[in-house]
């Protein structure tokens, strides 16, 4: 469950004002020992704000294609039309010297040609 910033630092206070261990009241409010630390450093570092929610959505995917080696792909795609997706990436492997897959490279053509009855990328 989620918490919204005003509840948090209601918890962390209460957790404070307890005159009970802080396991025996996180565990009476039902809050995971974890959870209530990593609440409060973000409070004693950031105040209130510090506490609002964060998106949990990663900031990088960690196997997306960088920009410059995506164009580079698309422009040696174009160079070699001919090539189906798997021989492409055999020749962008080794002439580059940077791994792209075959199902890296099955989505390019959609990009370059939209006539292209491939999936969309």
């Amino acid at each position: 469950m989620r918490y919204p910033a005003s509840e948090k630092l209601e918890i962390i206070r209460t957790v404070e004002g307890s005159h009970l261990p802080v396991k025996q009241t996180l565990d009476m409010l039902g809050i995971p020992r974890t959870t209530f630390y990593r609440w409060y450093d973000r409070y004693v570092e950031g105040g209130l704000d510090a506490l609002a929610d964060c998106s949990p959505c990663p900031k990088s995917v960690w196997n997306r294609i960088p920009q410059d080696r995506r164009d580079d792909l698309i422009e040696f795609a174009l160079e070699h039309e001919a090539l189906t997706t798997r021989e492409l990436a055999v020749k962008y492997t080794d002439e580059k010297r940077y791994f792209i897959s075959e199902s890296s490279a099955y989505p390019l053509p959609d990009r370059v040609c939209g006539a292209c009855p491939r999936r969309a990328f």
